[in-house]
């Protein structure tokens, strides 16, 4: 296009500014040549030796350079940004512009109609996800909370022996059945700033009378499924089959670093900064959940607090849990025993201090418990730290947890383990190891991919909590230990539906209750085993 061409279109664009006179001596020539001609415009903005980055035009100016290239410089390598342009100049500039938007705009055009059946077929289909967009948003029962569930079906049975055949005869009487049994667990997840979490959690079962539910009637929790520990904890008075709130807590970041929980049913576990163990909490038996301490992860549950901070891998937790809380009387010879810091409160006082790197971890726990005791072993260990029948009432638990996964699935398997110490006293004095002691510990592998991608073979041992001193409590040495194997392969039938088939083995479960009806009937070996086997099917939504 030609100058004067250029000259005559130029005002149009600036929208016909009004007419002022200007006579040769106002027309730089030679300057408006400069910004009417492409082939010497400008690529950079450091190119003119009089723009600095402080000028308050300087993006604005950049961004004209490098989006269209439509400025010109001055021979002398100069914009001279503060000299006052004519309007002769100022119609150059912005013709110079609009040339090179001509140019897209017919490259956009022809590309269009290169593609104009790709460009239609798209605009059919994001028609048609504004439409099912606008249905969900229609029928979404809220947008600030995302529902997670999980059902899971157990199909399996108990076989028992032993030494003593009338102890060994009544435990086939009363857990030796086949049982089918279910377990559903509802996750409502609110966000109200996207960093910080309300939970609600529904659950219901029908555990409780099945051979997994509570394990034996002396008061051994070694049978119990992991997945249906607190089966028997939430149903109380309202028994089987029946929805309760089995969460809700609430949690939230403080400052940088510090997250903080609280919830009028929380459990401890959700108020630790890590999880020392990756093998699975929901395989098979329930003492293989609590990375090898169940005296210090009892995993309370109740209304409590805590506060975790997290900086660089380290963290450290701190929390506490009255499962009492609700109740209103801190005197334990009435019914509504509880409150918060009373000797009925049934209350766990929780410290962790832990490092998680990018493929292991490891963690040091201290747990201080009144009325709560080790969340699984054998009936002395278990019914001691809960104070059931004038026995041990406070319980200093520490517990040493670590896991290592390979970066690469293959023949290396996962490893978790962990070992735990508990102390129990009469009174709520400071730690006691001299006195009544237990203790437990545990070996978890899983192999993810194995045999085929997507399944996951695992196998646990251990010793679930056993007393291994009496203190003044007897003169001698308790033979309370016994061990505990399980193995389980995980075919992932899809995304969301799994199949666990499952055998575990426990040598001595009653401890030394069953030792001492062993001796009392003159046999030699464990009085009571117990072997068992099951299919859990798992459903996630």
């Amino acid at each position: 296009m030609k100058l004067f061409q250029k000259l005559l279109l130029a005002p149009a664009a600036l929208g016909l500014m009004a007419p002022v006179a200007a006579s040769a001596a106002d027309l730089n020539l030679a300057g408006v040549n400069q910004y009417a001609t492409s082939d010497e415009q400008v690529t950079s903005i450091t190119q003119f030796s009089d723009v600095q980055p402080t000028d308050w035009a300087y993006q604005a100016l950049s961004n004209l350079i490098e989006r269209y290239g439509c400025v010109a410089g001055y021979p002398n390598g100069t914009f001279k940004g503060r000299q006052a342009m004519t309007r002769y100049e100022a119609a150059a500039l912005l013709n110079a512009c609009l040339d090179r938007i001509t140019e897209v705009t017919d490259e956009l055009k022809r590309l269009m109609k290169e593609f104009e059946k790709e460009l239609a077929v798209l605009k059919g289909r994001v028609d048609g996800l504004e439409a099912k967009v606008g249905e969900l948003e229609a029928t979404q029962f809220s947008t600030t909370t995302k529902l997670k569930g999980v059902a899971t079906f157990v199909l399996g049975a108990n076989s028992f022996g032993g030494s003593v055949e009338g102890l060994r005869d009544a435990y086939r009487a009363s857990e030796g059945a086949t049982t089918f049994n279910y377990d559903v667990r509802l996750n409502f997840d609110t966000s109200f700033t996207g960093k910080d979490l309300l939970r609600t959690t529904l659950r219901a079962g029908n555990f409780a009378n099945s051979g997994f539910g509570g394990g034996y009637t002396t008061g051994t929790n070694d049978a119990a499924l992991g997945l249906n520990q607190l089966e028997v904890a939430f149903q109380g008075a309202s028994g089987a089959d029946s929805v309760e709130i089995n969460r809700l807590f609430y949690q939230f970041p403080i400052g940088n670093g510090f997250t903080a929980t609280v919830g009028g049913k929380v459990r401890q576990d959700d108020m630790l900064a890590m999880w020392p163990s990756v093998y699975p909490a929901d395989t098979v038996l329930d003492i293989f959940t609590y990375a090898g301490a169940p005296g210090a992860y009892n995993l309370n549950l109740g209304a409590g607090a805590g506060l975790w901070y997290q900086k660089n891998g380290w963290n450290l937790s701190l929390n506490y849990v009255s499962g009492n809380a609700q109740n209103g009387s801190p005197n334990d010879n009435f019914d509504n025993c509880g409150g918060i810091g009373t000797d009925c409160a049934a209350q766990t006082g929780t410290a962790q201090v832990g490092y998680a790197a990018s493929n292991w971890g490891i963690a040091a726990v201290y747990n201080y418990s009144n009325g709560v005791g080790p969340a699984s072993g054998t009936p002395l260990a278990v019914l001691g730290g809960s104070g059931v029948g004038n026995l041990f009432d406070t319980v200093n638990s520490v517990g040493l947890s670590a896991y290592w996964q390979p970066k690469t699935n293959g023949w290396v398997p996962s490893i978790s383990a962990g070992w735990g110490i508990n102390s129990y006293n009469e009174d709520n004095a400071a730690a006691n190891f001299d006195g009544v002691a237990s203790q437990s510990w545990y070996v978890g592998l899983q192999w993810q991919d194995a045999f085929v991608k997507g399944n996951a073979l695992g196998m646990a041992v251990g010793q679930p909590t056993f007393i291994t001193s009496c203190g003044d409590f007897c003169d001698r040495t308790p033979q309370d230990a016994g061990y505990a194997w399980e193995w389980w392969y995980k075919f992932q039938v899809t995304d969301n539906i799994s199949v666990t088939p499952a055998i575990f083995y426990l040598s001595n479960p009653l401890g030394a209750f069953g030792n001492a009806a062993r001796v009392a009937a003159g046999e030699n070996g464990a009085a009571v085993n117990n072997f068992g086997g099951l299919v859990k099917t798992t459903f996630k939504f």
